[in-house]
């Protein structure tokens, strides 16, 4: 029965891969079909079964969410590009569907991005790849690996989650200024609180990049850290995903207490290669969670 679901899940997550991969081409029903190896008369209700929009809106916020990170990221690109690259035929068709999205027109998130409707219209696209899909996993997707002590740069996050994304948007912008690249510099991101604590304002976490230059004494966004060295629990998660609770659940309920080993009094922990959205594509990241053991 396991084995039936996984493979139902592999052949649906290789048509969100496809999709990721190849927002520029015309994604009709036959391809999607073809990679999927389904019936191009069920596969749509499949999809929508399963990930809880259809797949025409899917490709939609997949391409609009890249638009705006885009905008937020790319002064060069002009707007004109950018909608075409989403596949709109003029500017203001793009504009209208942008706005009737963000409530913003893309100037205007070019210039100052409001980032709690840019939460909400993508959401669906996290829930496709995270929740409504469960992924199975098995104690044999854990490794135990020796991890060497890294120092970063730390951005604390304090309180409701509902500001995250301006979190995300000033870590962005420091590593930027500080000329450090996710290709090269590891990015961590380190839970110190429950994902929903009973009181929202308790919610803790801290961004990180793996960086050895020093920060400045008057620098108030950031400061000097080490995410420790030693032995971990390594948990690899298959696409790019703003929820890791499933996985850290199977960690804690499943694989910890079946394997003798105890965790170590420090944070479970993430680390994304390339880098945090809405800047790479999900299919081109990398999540490793890291469970320290003693």
């Amino acid at each position: 029965m396991k084995a039936a679901l996984r493979n139902y899940h592999t052949r649906m997550q290789r048509v969100l891969d496809h999709i990721d991969r190849h927002l520029d081409d015309n994604l009709d029903l036959d391809t999607l079909s073809s990679v999927a190896a389904y019936s191009k008369y069920h596969l749509h209700r499949q999809f929508t079964a399963t990930f809880g929009l259809s797949m025409y809106h899917y490709i939609q916020l997949a391409r609009m969410k890249r638009a705006s990170g885009c905008l937020a990221s790319d002064d060069a690109q002009s707007v004109t590009d950018i909608a075409m690259d989403a596949g709109y035929d003029a500017p203001d068709a793009f504009a209208r569907a942008f706005r009737r999205q963000l409530g913003q027109s893309p100037s205007s998130f070019r210039k100052s991005p409001d980032w709690d409707p840019w939460l909400s219209a993508f959401g669906p696209l996290d829930n496709a790849r995270s929740k409504l899909m469960q992924i199975i996993f098995t104690h044999d997707d854990v490794t135990i690996r020796e991890v060497p002590p890294t120092p970063v740069a730390v951005m604390e996050h304090r309180g409701d989650r509902a500001t995250l994304e301006a979190t995300f948007e000033r870590f962005r912008a420091w590593r930027k200024a500080a000329g450090l690249s996710p290709e090269t510099s590891p990015t961590f991101t380190v839970f110190r609180s429950e994902r929903v604590p009973a009181v929202p304002a308790d919610y803790a976490m801290d961004l990180c990049i793996g960086t050895n230059q020093p920060i400045a004494p008057d620098d108030a966004q950031m400061k000097a850290g080490v995410i420790p060295g030693g032995r971990c629990a390594v948990l690899r998660y298959p696409g790019n995903t703003q929820n890791l609770e499933p996985a850290a659940l199977f960690l804690y309920r499943d694989w910890l207490p079946a394997s003798g080993e105890e965790a170590r009094d420090f944070p479970i922990y993430c680390r994304r290669q390339l880098s945090l959205i809405p800047e790479v594509p999900a299919h081109e990241v990398v999540v490793e969670l890291f469970l320290p053991l003693k």
